[in-house]
């Protein structure tokens, strides 16, 4: 048993282990060989979250889900490079947005060179994701053009807020959906596909990936509130500190506005106040951590997560099969 990718996973065969492991070398030398450029410093820019690492979640989907049809077919890798680059990209467009410091445990792109930088470097990593697709065929083409217009889709509705009379939490799923959902199920379609998977297994697959993709956003939210920097490898409480309402503190609006116990009003109160003064944000982290809305919370991650598992039930039993569901655990555990 050898634990490989996020969360420390252990595959319990060696056939599958070797071809996970040669699968995210090969796509580690594709990030870094599509990250290049002939300016220096743009190689310097677009590798610079490349090289900090990170847990590589969408490439291992790739690799488990092509696990049920041909895993060594050669377009089983790219596709798992052009998932990342998609995936990186973002990160350097949301870093502006949230205006973070932070980001896998370096300084932030933004925060490194500034935010025009940041942004035209979140546009390099596109444009060389949209190159290695062309080499992938129309279909995979049209399946990452949808996936990146739910993305942004999910991410103006997230600027724009709930219409009137929508239900906060339930707008809020639904620009996770769009914003991580959307990718990593492209990361299991994709794997499933390229491998030459059965259409009914790539959409079996590609259902897990939504949910587990929704799962694993959650279980961020939770993090954000509940752990400290070493842990989640960017500074804690960042949505807090922006205003941006994550599930937690959806949950505490909603408890708030449903009971009107005064703690709880106050504390919505001092979460609607400056929390870019630290002895405000402190506290509110604080309050946070303890209150029953975290707990909440996880219990909504953990909802989506057992509903990745029961996606997978028609699959055939298999090592790639157990450790799909394994990664289940996994987000659960991530979310305490």
């Amino acid at each position: 048993m050898t634990v490989v990718g996020p969360f420390g996973l252990s595959v319990r065969d060696q056939a599958l282990e070797t071809d996970v492991q040669a699968g995210l070398a090969a796509v580690e030398e594709g990030l870094l060989e599509a990250t290049k450029s002939d300016v220096p410093f743009i190689t310097e820019a677009a590798q610079h979250l490349v090289r900090a690492g990170g847990k590589r979640f969408r490439p291992l989907l790739v690799m488990l889900a092509a696990q049920f049809g041909d895993p060594h077919t050669p377009r089983i890798v790219p596709s798992a490079v052009v998932v990342e680059l998609t995936h990186l990209a973002t990160l350097y467009h949301d870093d502006v947005m949230d205006e973070a410091d932070v980001r896998r445990g370096v300084p932030s792109a933004n925060a490194r060179w500034g935010n025009s930088v940041a942004v035209l470097t979140g546009d390099f990593l596109f444009a060389r994701a949209s190159h290695i697709l062309a080499d992938l065929g129309p279909e995979a083409v049209r399946i990452q053009a949808e996936a990146f217009e739910r993305l942004v889709t999910g991410q103006i509705l997230e600027t724009a807020g709930p219409r009137d009379g929508r239900d906060p939490v339930e707008h809020y799923l639904e620009v996770m959906a769009g914003k991580t959902g959307s990718l990593v199920a492209v990361s299991c379609r994709f794997g499933a596909m390229m491998s030459g998977a059965e259409e009914s297994v790539v959409d079996i697959l590609t259902q897990y990936g939504e949910r587990l993709g929704l799962a694993f956003q959650l279980a961020d939210d939770v993090l954000d509130v509940a752990s400290d920097s070493h842990e989640s490898g960017k500074t804690p409480g960042t949505d807090l500190r922006e205003g941006i309402p994550t599930l937690p503190v959806l949950r505490l609006r909603e408890l708030a506005a449903r009971d009107g116990r005064p703690e709880d009003l106050d504390l919505v109160a001092l979460l609607d106040s400056d929390l870019t003064d630290d002895a405000r944000h402190a506290e509110a982290l604080a309050r946070l951590r303890v209150h029953p809305a975290l707990e909440q919370a996880r219990r909504d991650t953990i909802r989506y997560a057992e509903e990745a598992r029961s996606t997978l039930a028609p699959l055939p039993e298999c090592f790639a099969k157990a450790a799909l569901q394994e990664l289940c655990d996994a987000v659960v555990h991530r979310a305490g």
